[in-house]
């Protein structure tokens, strides 16, 4: 029976993924929670995988946050991103795991890039200063896959998400993502009967959204492709797959929507003292769709359904 192992499965994203490998037959799946293994020993890790003997790896954990976080603890994000991935990585080499998927993030593509952003654009400029340090430890977790494909004729493969919203997502406003943050923010606006809220930046900035379910639906197709069909070259430069939905919003527009979900009747205040990031970006996603995968649920689908999650969850979520 195939062993699977989701590093990360209590996390947004590792969750989303354990729910669609679930709905496979004839899979042992395999789950470590941080209390008994700390990705980021590497002892522990190699351990771990010496024990369990994974044949394949889905690669979701990671120390994840907002620019706020990402400001404020910049050593932290980029030290701790790269033991977890040097240790997964190097250890599923070691005890020949077949087949790994290294999840990214779209903000490994340049500030100032060309929209939609394929994927060779890949180090053609510099980074957006707030989250670089993160950016470039998920640069360095793709290379070293690509590497490893490259000298020892390994598959792993790597994948680029753009921004991911969900079940499971994180509503503390101090290191929370965009959408959770409108959402605890309006709502709890919405309960109070207060007459605005005030929302971090100008507005202008456009971002492009995907809920997190579909991610886990791109993934696991993904990682089931030939290996003949998900490589394009034979030196693996630029084999990593962007995943989205090929459409963004504008942060206002995005706002406005939210507000209508929840029905908040107040202004939005925009705090343009605050950092906007990147102006726009936008993931161009004709390769992943050529793959034979595109993304179905529309942002609003997707939104109510994070807020019926957020409503149903107030006791448990991270706040």
């Amino acid at each position: 029976m195939k062993k699977i192992f989701v590093a990360g499965h209590n996390g947004m994203v590792g969750a989303s993924i354990l729910r669609e490998l679930s709905k496979k037959n004839n899979i042992k799946i395999l789950t470590a929670n941080r209390s008994d293994l700390d990705l980021s020993n590497q002892s522990q890790v190699d351990n771990f995988f010496k024990k369990n003997k994974p044949h394949e790896v889905y690669l979701a954990a990671a120390k994840v946050g907002g620019i706020e976080a990402n400001n404020s603890f910049p050593a932290d994000f980029i030290s701790t991103n790269l033991k977890i991935q040097s240790n997964v990585i190097l250890a599923s080499l070691d005890n020949q795991v077949k087949k790994l998927l290294f999840l990214g993030s779209s903000c490994i593509y340049p500030k100032m890039s060309k929209q939609p952003i394929k994927e060779n654009y890949l180090l053609t400029g510099p980074l957006e200063e707030t989250n670089e340090p993160y950016a470039l430890a998920k640069i360095s977790g793709l290379k070293l896959c690509e590497s490893l494909n490259r000298q020892f004729g390994t598959d792993y493969r790597s994948v680029m998400p753009t921004n991911l919203y969900g079940p499971g997502d994180n509503f503390n406003l101090d290191n929370s993502h965009v959408i959770p943050a409108l959402i605890r923010k309006i709502h709890e606006a919405k309960e109070k009967n207060s007459s605005e809220v005030v929302i971090w930046g100008s507005g202008k900035p456009k971002r492009e959204f995907l809920y997190v379910e579909e991610l886990a639906k791109a993934s696991v197709f993904l990682m089931n492709l030939p290996k003949s069909k998900f490589y394009e070259n034979k030196n693996f430069r630029n084999s990593h797959v962007n995943i989205g939905t090929g459409e963004d919003i504008k942060i206002s527009k995005l706002a406005f929507l939210i507000k209508k979900i929840i029905k908040f009747k107040g202004s939005i205040i925009y705090d343009s003292t605050k950092n906007d990031g990147t102006p726009r970006k936008l993931l161009d996603v004709n390769k992943l769709n050529n793959l034979g995968w595109k993304s179905k649920i529309s942002l609003k689908e997707g939104l109510e359904a994070t807020y019926d999650w957020y409503l149903n969850n107030l006791d448990n979520i991270r706040m």
